[in-house]
């Protein structure tokens, strides 16, 4: 019982991280330091590119402790379902998206953003990929936090 409740609150934090940042902070952050004659030139942008490298790598650590905390938990005699592997399968995803973003896009959107390179698409798939998170992570909070009768 512990263990799941652990597992829950660090689902909670990894969902609600993802939440405030991208869909609050970042689009606040545009809104207030977005224009050039507030701020100076470019100021959002590069202040948003650590805020999302930052999101990937809690998404990072979160993620291993939710399969470290998963693992051990089925190893205390928890049923392994295809539900626990399915659990699982979300939070792999959700890692490997943050790893593709943070070492593929991210740099793209650099390299785009200097040699005049197609910055909306690698925006569109930066965007994507931070849904993609806030789903996986949204379904293992959905899936944990579920009545015990269930298998995670």
């Amino acid at each position: 019982m512990p263990l799941q409740r652990l597992a829950v609150f660090v689902a909670a934090l990894w969902w609600g991280g993802l939440s405030a940042l991208s869909f609050l902070a970042v689009p606040l952050l545009f809104a207030t330091l977005g224009s050039p004659a507030v701020a100076g030139p470019a100021v959002a942008g590069p202040v948003a590119a650590k805020i999302f490298s930052l999101q990937c790598w809690a998404g990072l650590v979160l993620g291993l402790v939710l399969l470290l905390i998963l693992r051990r938990w089925r190893g205390e005699g928890a049923a392994v379902a295809p539900a626990a592997v399915t659990t699982m399968g979300f939070v792999l995803f959700a890692m490997l998206l943050a790893i593709v973003q943070e070492f593929g896009v991210a740099q793209n959107i650099v390299t785009a953003r200097a040699s005049g390179g197609s910055l909306r698409l690698w925006h569109g798939l930066g965007t994507v990929m931070v849904l993609g998170q806030w789903l996986c992570a949204g379904a293992v909070l959905w899936r944990l936090s579920a009545p015990r009768t269930q298998a995670v």
